[in-house]
């Protein structure tokens, strides 16, 4: 190999010193290996400098991988990328954006495709005896500085070694009471729920809630498809959505070594044994169901455009208002609601979330009509007393607005009286008039009673 001149070293020392600056910030990052000067030419027009590059990219990786952050590499592909060029406007931000999805590498494959030798050590060792490794990560925990304490939540998952985070909790609930050890079980729940894993480097369970409409659950394959294809979760994100009905209930009952489990399952494109699918006929009646899947994260930092920004972009602010894209992809998903709910006659898609946010998407739901949604609550608890009276036979609701309230009287399908329940508007989530849509959503409507 050629000697490098002294620009060449300078170049590749400013690299290394922009490589140490962004670590602590990285956890993974993207480097693109040129196999020849052409290919170089390419991806970055006017540099044909092959040994440069490739020099700096083996000096960047070991100072990223000394530094704790996973290196991922994807040989530069000519075909694939004028592919992906086409249709997009030809500019050096655009370019730096190329990820080929399909062939990224990791690990010791990553690091013989740049020239070095793999440097991750071997997996952490827990040992048999758990009570070590329990304070280790207890006083991790306490330490609000300290990167430990999710690197070792996460090892320890890998290594199933649920039985030292069932320690810890024990342990902290001795000392902190039940609060603290009910924390802490939070926060294992949420970490179990992700995982570098997968294609992306990052994958995390997340769940469809969906309020569902009286009768059959609409097709749940069909329905995450169209989710996927509305446009609306965007380029960073790729989600898939397993076509079986699943019920809040028995997710809120997971521990977090059931959830990794599930994570897992869900990796290997497998039906979870922890989660089955729910009788739909249950959940039609209980109100919610959910269509649980995987997000992997596709935003993946890439080096050549961390060296043209000269480092990392800034954090958008808390408070920041919506950017122009962001406000697209909530018209679309409004949009894509509105459709199912059309489409359903009645169900309603909530947001798609972690599994650790679903108990609190689906309350928001309810609560999001303040102290007037107590009134549709009452009507759902007058339906299932109805539907418990008529024993086992269908229920059917006949609305009817009076003035500004709604009446409503229930029958079984062959024209049995159950009961009817006058709602005053004070005490109706909308208008009498727009009241039937959404009580669809749990119960047949009716213009007429039955049998006449």
């Amino acid at each position: 190999m050629p000697q490098m001149t002294d620009r060449q070293l300078a170049i590749i020392a400013e690299r290394v010193e922009l490589a140490r600056d962004t670590a602590s910030d990285l956890s993974q990052v993207l480097l693109t290996h040129y196999q020849d000067a052409d290919t170089l030419d390419l991806f970055q027009p006017g540099n044909t400098d092959l040994e440069l590059t490739q020099a700096i990219n083996r000096a960047v990786a070991a100072e990223f991988l000394e530094s704790g952050v996973e290196v991922v590499v994807q040989r530069a592909d000519k075909a694939a990328f004028r592919r992906w060029m086409t249709d997009r406007e030809d500019k050096p931000e655009t370019r730096h954006g190329w990820i080929n999805r399909t062939r990224l590498l990791r690990g010791k494959a990553a690091m013989e495709l740049l020239g070095l030798k793999d440097i991750d050590g071997p997996p952490p060792a827990f040992g048999k005896i758990p009570g070590p490794v329990a304070d280790r990560l207890l006083a991790a925990y306490e330490d609000d500085e300290s990167p430990e304490f999710d690197t070792l939540v996460q090892a320890l998952l890998r290594a199933e070694r649920i039985d030292i985070l069932d320690l810890a909790i024990r342990k902290i609930r001795e000392m902190q009471g039940d609060d603290a050890a009910d924390d802490l079980k939070w926060v294992f729940l949420v970490a179990a729920e992700g995982a570098e894993i997968g294609p992306s480097g990052w994958m995390e369970l997340v769940a469809l809630p969906v309020a569902l409409a009286a009768g059959r659950p609409p097709d749940g394959a069909e329905l995450g498809h169209d989710l996927v294809a509305s446009g609306a979760l965007g380029p960073e994100v790729e989600v898939h959505l397993l076509p079986g009905w699943r019920s809040a209930d028995a997710l809120d009952a997971l521990s977090y070594g059931a959830i990794r489990s599930v994570l897992m399952a869900v990796a290997d494109g497998c039906e979870p044994s922890d989660l089955p699918p729910g009788d739909t006929d249950d959940l039609a009646k209980n109100g919610f169901g959910l269509l649980i899947g995987c997000r992997l994260d596709w935003a993946i930092p890439i080096w050549e455009a961390i060296v043209a920004d000269g480092g990392l972009p800034e954090p958008p602010e808390e408070d920041a208002a919506e950017t122009p894209e962001e406000a697209r992809r909530t018209a679309l998903f409004d949009g894509w609601r509105e459709r199912i709910f059309e489409d359903s006659k009645g169900c309603v898609p909530l947001e798609l979330v972690p599994f650790s946010e679903v108990k609190g998407e689906i309350a928001a739901f309810w609560a999001d009509a303040g102290d007037q949604t107590r009134g549709l609550n009452d009507i759902r608890e007058f339906v299932t007393i109805c539907r418990n009276e008529a024993g086992g036979e269908d229920v059917v609701c006949r609305p009817e607005v009076i003035g500004n309230d709604l009446e409503l009287t229930l029958y079984t399908v062959d024209g049995r009286f159950l009961d009817s329940l006058t709602m005053p508007a004070s005490r109706l989530p909308a208008k009498a008039q727009e009241m039937p849509r959404l009580i669809a959503s749990f119960v047949d409507l009716v213009r007429d009673a039955p049998g006449r």
